[in-house]
């Protein structure tokens, strides 16, 4: 009985570590289409810190998944380092991010999206 838990570990953590470089891959993908989702509208920042996405089309609700996904942790790591509330993390990297988009793409404004 413990072998066959022990085998039954083994295979799930095999089967985690081999998903793994296909989630880095993904995440490598997403940050490298994410400016060109946003120079074609698919894309803005929020100021709540995370992506959202614009105009559905492309790869564009997965790359906006994939990098709030990152971010969140991001902010997560930020926010225990400094002892502040994650919420915090994220209005101030959402000011920042608005802040930071070049004229031409989609912030959101008011719950609505806007070119900037």
């Amino acid at each position: 009985m413990i072998r066959t838990g022990r085998v039954a570990i083994l295979t799930a953590l095999m089967a985690l570590l081999t998903s793994l470089p296909a989630f880095a891959t993904s995440l490598e993908e997403a940050k490298s289409q994410l400016e060109p989702a946003k120079q074609q509208g698919l894309v803005g920042e929020m100021p709540t810190g995370y992506l959202g996405v614009v105009s559905a089309g492309g790869e564009a609700e997965t790359i906006v998944r994939m990098i709030n996904n990152a971010r969140r942790d991001e902010y997560a790591r930020i926010a225990e380092r400094h002892d502040i509330p994650v919420t915090q993390v994220e209005a101030v990297a959402g000011k920042k991010a608005i802040e930071r988009t070049p004229a031409g793409q989609f912030i959101q404004v008011d719950g609505r999206w806007v070119r900037k």
